[in-house]
């Protein structure tokens, strides 16, 4: 990571010029993205166009082919990944999870575990609880590092429609609570928090960014939602001036 004495004090963590290749295939080309304090960040984009390997690049688990990377010098993140796997012969409280991540603070464990509404989990066996469960399980260990930052790699996974729109609720709620800021990655290209301060587009480039548009009125969009979540999610229109082939590269077009 290079540290970076011209930044302002608000930037927490910054990319410039990310290039990323595995096995042979251009990953990240050309990433820019700074985040600064207090932001809900959402990096946006379909399966495959590189946003985990970028937040991986971004948490220093893979170098760089190109670019850097400045984080804000005693800059704390919590990191909930996109999918845990658990033996299934494994017996492992949900409190003894945690523990593992901080293994002297039970006060901690328990004001996560309330925070997160989840406080009966705490005896449970951790591969015997829901997919949403699990969710806010992880959410609760990113929190015990008493984060300035949260990654949270597609945090609504294996959550229904109703159980999203609560999960986006309680992360905004959080983002206040904590006073930290929050990159939260999903492969939606249609549904994110009406409360993002920035959308990122990226298919192995930053295709668009910017504010996320107010909520679709388009009746379909009400229709699968629902009046209260719709409320609460927003459509990001995309504005593209170019077309990515079957490999997510832009492809050429006539002079």
């Amino acid at each position: 990571m290079d540290a970076s004495p011209d930044f302002n004090a608000k930037i927490l963590l910054s990319a410039n010029g990310i290039d990323k290749s595995l096995a042979s295939r251009h990953i990240l080309q050309g990433i820019d993205l700074t985040i600064e304090e207090g932001q809900i960040v959402t990096l946006i984009g379909p399966n495959g166009a590189g946003k985990t390997t970028l937040v991986r690049v971004l948490l220093g688990l893979l170098k760089p082919d190109a670019g850097s990377v400045y984080l804000r010098p005693d800059l704390r993140i919590g990191y909930m990944p996109q999918r845990l796997f658990v033996e299934s012969t494994l017996p492992i409280t949900v409190q003894r999870f945690l523990r593992l991540a901080e293994p002297n603070s039970t006060k901690s464990i328990n004001d996560a575990l309330a925070q997160l509404d989840i406080s009966e989990l705490a005896q449970q066996q951790l591969n015997g609880i829901s997919g949403g469960e699990l969710q806010r399980v992880l959410l609760a260990r990113a929190l015990l590092r008493n984060p300035h930052l949260l990654i949270l790699d597609e945090p609504a996974q294996g959550v229904d429609i109703a159980g999203q729109a609560e999960l986006y609720e309680l992360i905004s709620k959080i983002r206040h609570d904590k006073h930290c800021s929050v990159l939260m990655i999903s492969h939606d290209l249609h549904l994110v928090m009406s409360s993002t301060d920035e959308v990122v587009c990226l298919n192995h480039h930053v295709c668009c960014h910017g504010k996320p548009d107010q909520v679709s009125a388009d009746p379909a969009f009400v229709e699968l939602f629902g009046a209260k979540v719709s409320t609460n999610l927003a459509v990001y229109t995309h504005h593209h001036n170019h077309e990515h082939d079957i490999a997510g590269d832009v492809k050429a077009t006539d002079q």
